[in-house]
């Protein structure tokens, strides 16, 4: 085994470099993940350009939060079984011990916000040390390419909870990006009476239709259906689709929100809101029921991320990776790092 490890740190906005130091060692009630995949979303890009919130990144840091691997050491009064398994962890380190993690809402922590990959060492690196309380562990035969989407398929994975759909009914998906496919993967699931997505790329509503949705609509096309979903689920973050997602509900519908709106985004109209009598919910990551709900959809098969994934590269390339995150090019779906 190597005595040596990779790691991608960005030291500040718009630097960084690719450095190798020691192999890290997990402490006690830890485990060391050699890293099969990394995916790179909008989040990371926000921690290179300096986009990001300061109370949620910690320079320097090592990004990656979406990853998936294989445990090749544990900790002091860590299963030894766990050795060889392939896995997946969640992100967020709850503390395990508050009101709300005590409820199981983890993704509430009170003890403060401390994410793997903005505030601890991600898996922009050949390996990561992460608690062993937070893996999920996958099949043997996991395909670990596809894992590495596990994390925004368990932050789905909460809205759909959130939002509780039932077989029959009306549900819209806003937005055909990374989170709006998984989560027209995982509605279709319950068989809904229809399936509709709404995105202004042709080639992503497209796509969508293979993953189950009944049909595709452009923004403009929108305005015929409002008022007609028993559920919609918003997952664009677009300055306007908080709002649009309201309209397009049934009165007394539900609405559930996960994109990550900026400053200036359209607000809801309370008027409509009340009178319309409608729920509305938000999901900012994801409890660990919701990764066990995502990591089991996908054992079953019921989640497939790999077609989502266009591009993979070298840590190495981490700079012409990033750059395609956010460009705007129709063609780049997941992105990808391979250690």
């Amino acid at each position: 085994m190597t005595s040596a490890s990779r790691s991608l740190t960005i030291d500040s906005p718009g630097s960084h470099r690719l450095a190798e130091g020691p192999l890290p060692e997990p402490g006690p009630g830890e485990v060391r993940v050699r890293v099969a995949a990394a995916g790179i979303c909008m989040s990371d890009r926000e921690v290179y350009d300096g986009h990001r919130d300061p109370a949620y990144v910690r320079y320097p840091v090592v990004p990656g939060h979406e990853w998936s691997g294989t445990v090749d050491a544990v900790g002091e009064g860590v299963d030894p079984a766990l050795t060889g398994r392939r896995t997946v962890a969640e992100g967020f380190r709850a503390c395990g011990r508050c009101e709300r993690c005590r409820y199981g809402e983890t993704s509430l922590c009170t003890a403060g916000y401390d994410e793997t990959g903005f505030t601890r060492p991600g898996a922009f690196a050949d390996h990561l040390v992460v608690p062993a309380r937070l893996l999920h562990p996958l099949a043997d035969d996991a395909d670990l390419r596809a894992a590495a989407l596990l994390e925004p398929a368990a932050v789905i994975a909460a809205a759909v909870r959130a939002g509780a759909p039932e077989p029959g009914e009306r549900i819209a998906v806003l937005g055909a990006g990374t989170l709006g496919l998984l989560a027209v993967q995982l509605l279709a699931a319950v068989s809904p009476a229809e399936l509709t997505v709404i995105d202004p790329r042709a080639g992503r509503a497209a796509q969508a239709l293979d993953f189950g949705a009944s049909e595709a609509r452009v923004p403009k096309e929108a305005e015929e259906v409002r008022g007609r979903y028993d559920l919609v689920v918003e997952t664009a973050g677009a300055p306007s689709t908080a709002a649009d997602a309201c309209l397009l509900a049934r009165r007394g519908g539900r609405v559930v929100l996960t994109g990550m709106f900026t400053p200036g985004a359209v607000g809801i109209d309370p008027v409509h809101l009340s009178l319309s009598q409608l729920t509305v919910r938000s999901v900012f990551g994801a409890p660990s029921s919701a990764w066990s709900y995502a990591v089991r959809a996908f054992t079953a098969g019921l989640l497939d991320p790999a077609p989502l994934i266009t591009h993979e590269f070298p840590l190495e390339r981490f700079a012409e990776a990033v750059a395609l995150v956010g460009s705007g090019n129709p063609e780049t779906g997941k992105v990808l790092l391979r250690p």
